[in-house]
């Protein structure tokens, strides 16, 4: 008895391939062409301009030069429209929204979002006075340092030059400048008004250093706070509590645009103060008194130096600008729930 043939997959062959199906039209099916490299090529904006796109800040549309914040949705926001966007809240006396999908935002709600300010940071950028391509954080060291283009002073400018041009001609300008070579009666004018600013300067330095020699003097911190008026139109107006320095109770108030209708719809802003007294004088008491950054505070604020003199008269002094340096420090300001400063106060005897 002869012995069976075994099937292919047991004889060790391999098995033939499957015929090809076919349809009801007895045709085989064609297979799909396989797509051409050329034809995956997509043709579009490149990367960079993609991703400025998606980066870009929502209010501005424009690439974040600073801190980047997010609200709680994910949308992208620069420092500075984010913080306009809390200043006009707070002078609206409304909720701050994301301008996207309006939820709430505040500087307790969001938060920054370092890996976009990474991103942004990487992203090309073309010098504006050499036409170069640099990395967004490089460009600032190179148009301050290494440009050849960047614009220039003349190095006599302190003695009346008011040449500026690019920096590689400068060498030949400065060769041929001829204010070096002009008589000391022409300069005697433009040393003048160094002098002038010169003297403003050291007279402020020498007024501090004679107020810190009094007998008399205190120094306290001073938180302001938000509140409203009772007008029909309500403003806003910052107050803080009342503290005791050279054994008298102070008050101090701050507005904004010293009241305007409507400070939202301005874009300069600026804050001005009040010293009030709040205790009773048996005389005329003359003071000095200056506001500067309080610890942990980063808005800075130039040294002034007020005088006024309190009576039981006159227990409260004119409205005075706070010396902040614009209306982005003010937004600042106005962005912050509380803002604190340091009050110096000087008793003035004679």
């Amino acid at each position: 008895m002869e012995e069976a043939e075994a099937p292919p997959e047991e004889a060790g062959v391999a098995a033939a391939p499957a015929p090809a199906t076919v349809n009801s039209d007895d045709q085989p099916v064609k297979k799909k062409p396989r797509l051409v490299e050329s034809e995956c090529t997509f043709v579009g904006p490149r990367l960079e301009e993609r991703l400025s796109s998606v980066l870009c800040c929502t209010v501005c549309l424009d690439l974040p030069k600073e801190a980047v914040y997010q609200c709680s949705n994910g949308h992208l926001m620069c420092a500075g429209c984010f913080i306009h966007l809390l200043a006009d809240a707070r002078l609206k006396e409304e909720q701050a929204t994301c301008p996207n999908c309006r939820c709430e935002i505040s500087l307790s709600l969001c938060c920054r979002n370092l890996a976009v300010e990474k991103a942004v940071s990487e992203l090309p950028t073309t010098c504006g006075y050499c036409q170069q391509k640099f990395p967004r954080a490089c460009l600032e060291r190179h148009q301050h340092d290494h440009c050849h283009n960047r614009p220039t002073r003349c190095r006599y400018w302190r003695i009346g030059c008011r040449w500026e041009g690019p920096y590689h001609k400068v060498p030949a300008h400065e060769a041929a400048c001829v204010h070096p070579h002009k008589p000391g009666g022409d300069l005697m004018e433009i040393l003048a008004e160094m002098d002038t600013q010169h003297q403003k300067e050291v007279s402020l330095f020498q007024d501090i250093l004679q107020l810190l020699s009094l007998e008399k003097i205190g120094c306290t911190e001073v938180q302001f706070r938000p509140y409203r008026t009772d007008d029909f139109i309500t403003r806003l107006y910052y107050e803080t509590p009342r503290v005791t320095v050279l054994n008298h109770t102070w008050v101090l108030k701050a507005r904004v645009n010293d009241s305007e209708r409507n400070p939202n719809l301005s874009s300069e802003r600026t804050l001005s103060f009040q010293l009030l007294m709040r205790s009773k004088l048996p005389a005329a008491m003359d003071c000095a008194f200056l506001l500067l950054r309080a610890p942990y505070e980063d808005v800075p604020l130039r040294p002034v130096v007020y005088r006024h003199t309190f009576s039981g008269e006159s227990t409260e002094s004119p409205y005075l600008p706070l010396p902040i340096t614009g209306a982005i420090e003010c937004n600042r300001l106005l962005a912050a729930k509380n803002f604190s400063l340091r009050l110096f106060l000087f008793h003035v005897t004679k």
